[in-house]
């Protein structure tokens, strides 16, 4: 197989990996299993035209995408929409879609499984046509992640401190707007005030870094957290630390496979979060799951005893 592989050298773990000997080590792994791997290691900001360029090599077997959540949900975006399969380095802070792959979390241990990987088909899913893997949110997250940009920090632990803080922050200053949902397209929509809002690339698990146990249900997840106060955001905080965030009295959990989501006060700086990136949030917003269309390598199974 021939297989490219590009690299984000601005991505979490890349930042402090001297990415010669990376490349040299993957080569050797991936030839040892007769394939030809091209690794091409580029800047962030030229992460999304060197995958583009890739992803329409005419002979190309597979994509390796390597760095953080966001490198790698623009990846699987590409990838979904050229057809190649993904394999995935997880260099980032959090790695949530190479947890829900049940991917070795060590960009060095990873190669020897990509390598020997299997091609399987998961979901993918879009929100008024943009690919996402892992979540779309608006309100407790997206103020947030808006308060944690506005920070400096150079590592992942600085990361995760400005992300602690920025939660502090927000828990003192929860955001009430509202939204109308219409699920899977019933026609009966129903408006209602929301603190947070979240839908999910299929059901999230009971853990708490908000990533799904499986991508192959073909369905999304869609959770509402009502108007809260600081001691309510403390309490639904506590609930995430503890991985049992849906049995919080403030969220309501479901699951479809379409929803259409309508911001009836909206206002021209209100943000929302996907995969991580902070954007403008549109007065309407289609999210849509596309079951099985996304080719990913993962582990082989294990042949019984």
């Amino acid at each position: 197989m021939k297989i490219k592989a590009v690299l984000n050298r601005d991505g979490g773990t890349f930042k402090t990996t001297d990415m010669q000997t990376y490349c040299e080590t993957a080569t050797r792994a991936f030839a040892a299993r007769g394939h030809d791997l091209i690794c091409d290691v580029v800047g962030g900001d030229e992460v999304v035209q060197a995958l583009e360029n890739a992803s329409k090599e005419s002979d190309l077997d597979a994509l390796l995408a390597g760095g953080g959540d966001g490198t790698i949900s623009t990846a699987a975006g590409i990838a979904w929409e050229a057809g190649v399969p993904l394999g995935i380095i997880p260099a980032g802070t959090m790695n949530l879609f190479a947890r829900s792959l049940k991917l070795p979390l060590d960009i060095w241990k990873v190669l020897d499984l990509l390598a020997d990987a299997t091609v399987v088909n998961v979901d993918i899913a879009t929100a008024n046509g943009r690919p996402f893997v892992h979540q779309f949110s608006a309100g407790l997250h997206a103020r947030m992640v808006r308060m944690r940009n506005q920070m400096n920090f150079a590592s992942r632990i600085g990361k995760i401190r400005a992300s602690t803080s920025a939660a502090f922050g927000v828990m003192l200053d929860p955001p009430r707007f509202e939204v109308v949902f219409d699920i899977d397209g019933d026609g009966r929509s129903e408006e209602r005030p929301v603190s947070a809002i979240s839908v999910s690339n299929n059901p999230l698990g009971n853990n708490s870094l908000f990533f799904a146990d499986r991508v192959d249900t073909g369905r999304l997840g869609v959770y509402l957290a009502e108007p809260l106060e600081p001691t309510g955001v403390g309490k639904l905080a506590f609930d995430i630390i503890r991985g049992k965030f849906k049995e919080n009295e403030a969220v309501t959990a479901s699951t479809a496979e379409k929803v259409h989501l309508h911001f009836p006060k909206h206002r021209k700086g209100a943000a929302c979060v996907l995969d991580g990136e902070l954007l403008r949030m549109p007065a309407d917003v289609e999210i849509k799951i596309h079951a099985g269309q996304l080719k990913v390598l993962v582990a082989r199974p294990q042949a019984p005893a």
